[in-house]
């Protein structure tokens, strides 16, 4: 395994929600990110946000970790949920708040 694939292994493994996004959460470079991170905030759930523009290596890296072409990436407990697409429309049909409570990670205003 390479350095790079063992720091997200590790960044997934070891954070029970983190995103690989475009930017930071308090300043998404990206609308699909920004997305992202306006539904995590949203729901009131704590997460990492790792920042992939930071290296060419993590940028590539995430993609071949996740065999995801797309970012953002969203993991729960070491467990690849989606892109933005996925994020949203989970959103919207209730069922990411479901899926978040199942992992044991409280969701404010979850029914």
């Amino acid at each position: 395994m390479s350095a790079i694939a063992e720091f997200i292994d590790n960044e997934v493994k070891s954070n029970d929600i983190v995103l690989f996004m475009k930017g930071t959460p308090g300043f998404p470079q990206c609308g699909f990110s920004g997305q992202v991170v306006q539904i995590l905030d949203y729901l009131g759930v704590d997460y990492k946000g790792v920042n992939i523009l930071t290296s060419d290596e993590l940028r590539q890296g995430i993609k071949e970790y996740s065999q995801w072409p797309t970012i953002p990436q969203l993991y729960v407990k070491g467990e690849f949920v989606g892109g933005c697409d996925i994020v949203r429309e989970m959103f919207q049909a209730g069922e990411l708040q479901g899926f978040l409570d199942e992992k044991g990670i409280s969701v404010k205003g979850a029914a």
